[in-house]
């Protein structure tokens, strides 16, 4: 099991370099048209399928420090480089983290881009940001809670972590969302029925994450809660009935 559990990042990482080649939508990266309208305030970004994140989430960027963990592929670095934020970027996909210097040499600005484990310990000082921007991405690890303490560490007092992250919904259904079929928590490292259902639809590894783990997890590591709102699949029959199967929270430093 130990060997899996080691194993299981790499072939998430080979997995979404494939999807990209696909056209995935999360690997898109943001035309010059858009980079330049954000260059005039016009602007949004997305931690999950539909809803943007409210602009009073961030306040004002310019001249702030910011990391985009696990958010490669030259989507949201973009547009906070260009509202005068100081960026860097952390991916496990070599893909991501290639888009994302695409883009920045596109636009003729500076990235740091890093190609780097989440859930290991990040290759950063205590104190070094301003601000966290965490796209739905830790369904593709067995372990949350290490992550959290290490965004609490590595921001400054005050600072802010925005993150979106799947409900367990989704894990619990069958492909065409009208039967449970899975019980919880979604752990294919564990259940081999699971992982065959996800090699089946080439998902990856990928694993549910109960709201203790989520946001109580954020609250163990010190956070404070801010805001939060919640979001659909954007497609498919749990979106057509409007059930919600992501969340987004906004929590802060003390």
């Amino acid at each position: 099991m130990e060997t899996k559990e080691k194993s299981y990042r790499d072939i998430n990482a080979e997995t979404i370099d494939r999807w990209i080649d696909g056209g995935w939508q999360w690997g898109v990266p943001v035309s010059h048209e858009t980079y330049e309208k954000a260059l005039r305030g016009e602007w949004d970004v997305y931690l999950t399928p539909t809803k943007p994140v409210p602009h009073a989430w961030f306040g004002d960027l310019k001249g702030k420090k910011v990391l985009g963990l696990a958010s490669g592929g030259g989507q949201q670095i973009p547009i906070f480089t260009a509202l005068g934020a100081e960026c860097t970027v952390l991916d496990y996909s070599e893909k991501q983290i290639a888009t994302e210097a695409a883009v920045a040499a596109r636009e003729g600005y500076r990235v740091r881009a890093v190609r780097a484990d989440m859930t290991e310990p990040l290759p950063f000082a205590d104190g070094e940001f301003d601000l966290i921007f965490h796209p739905v991405s830790n369904c593709y690890v067995r372990e949350v809670r290490p992550i959290w303490r290490e965004c609490y560490r590595v921001l400054k007092p005050g600072g802010v972590l925005i993150a979106g992250m799947d409900h367990y919904i989704n894990y619990m259904v069958d492909s065409s969302e009208e039967r449970i079929v899975n019980h919880l928590p979604f752990d294919p490292l564990s259940d081999p029925d699971q992982m065959r259902q996800l090699e089946e639809d080439d998902a990856g590894v990928q694993f549910s994450h109960s709201l203790e783990e989520q946001i109580g997890g954020q609250l163990e590591a010190g956070f404070t809660l801010t805001d939060l709102y919640e979001d659909t699949n954007g497609e498919g029959r749990l979106h057509e009935l409007n059930i919600p199967t992501f969340i987004a929270t906004r929590a802060e430093k003390d």
